[in-house]
């Protein structure tokens, strides 16, 4: 089953469900089991019904591990200096809310009623700080700006450079330190007027994430997490809306805990250089 449904004649489509299980498990053993059997026994054997992770088939995984290995290298060491790392990213929220599960009486789906509008939405810009050491001055920090599109003539529909600039100089003021920033491949972060605002900024250092790895920028926990909040909500406005998302995001702010878990789900270590042990190692 590890191998994936397609690697066994299912090309449609990449789903494992109870029917193409037993179908598997008579061509392999012989033995044909009942559906429900089928499901008892993946149970039984630690498996449980779930929803993927997407992930793009252009990625390439050796630029990937290429990156960890030294592009987060890189960043770790200059904040064993006293710098911050800085992931930064993007998102937006609509007045039609995302669907969510909720109780209703069996076979009579529940409506929802909800805003139909689709104009106006909001972006936001986050930025997640981290920094090794378990020290109360070093728990991450999540810091973000919230921009409200009224959906006017010739209204930009997302952050300007100065807009990412300004972010980048709150940050700066507010941690006191030099930052790293990590960023994906978006046209505003390397545009040429990104490149000469970066450049006038001796403080700041950016370091590229690789294309098709949203993974590892832990800003996309917090986007999901803020998502999962706003599932069927009835919102009368715009500004209804992006008060809402505030209120959210002010939350995860003070749970330092939630935040620590958006970053270890990316894999980036923030062990220390100092706490390696030379243990078991010969030294010359």
């Amino acid at each position: 089953m590890e191998e994936g449904p397609a690697a066994h004649g299912n090309i449609e489509d990449q789903r494992w469900t109870l029917a193409r299980v037993a179908d598997l498990v008579a061509r392999l053993f012989r033995v044909r089991y009942t559906l429900r059997g089928v499901s008892m026994l993946l149970h039984r054997m630690g498996f449980s019904p779930q929803m993927p992770a997407h992930r793009p088939v252009e990625r390439d995984e050796e630029t990937v591990m290429t990156w960890r290995r030294e592009a987060w290298w890189q960043a770790k060491l200059a904040a064993e200096r006293g710098a911050w790392i800085c992931f930064e990213d993007e998102a937006g929220h609509t007045l039609r809310p995302p669907k969510a599960r909720t109780w209703a009486p069996r076979g009579q789906t529940p409506v929802i009623r909800v805003s139909g509008r689709a104009s106006g939405r909001i972006s936001v810009a986050g930025l997640f700080c981290v920094r090794p050491g378990a020290e109360p001055g070093r728990r991450p920090h999540l810091l973000y700006r919230v921009k409200v599109h009224r959906a006017r003539k010739g209204e930009r529909r997302s952050f300007a450079e100065t807009d990412y600039a300004a972010l980048l100089d709150a940050a700066h003021q507010y941690l006191h330190a030099e930052i790293v920033v990590i960023r994906d491949n978006l046209n505003t972060h390397i545009s040429a007027v990104m490149r000469r605002l970066v450049t006038g900024r001796d403080w700041l250092h950016v370091i590229q994430l690789p294309a098709d790895a949203p993974d590892l920028n832990p800003t996309e926990g917090v986007w999901s997490h803020v998502k999962r909040s706003l599932g069927n909500l009835a919102v009368t406005n715009v500004d209804h809306l992006a008060a809402i998302v505030r209120n959210r995001l002010k939350r995860i702010q003070y749970r330092p805990d939630l935040l620590t878990g958006f970053h270890a789900q990316t894999g980036l270590t923030l062990e220390p250089f100092s706490s390696w042990s030379t243990a078991g190692f010969d030294m010359v």
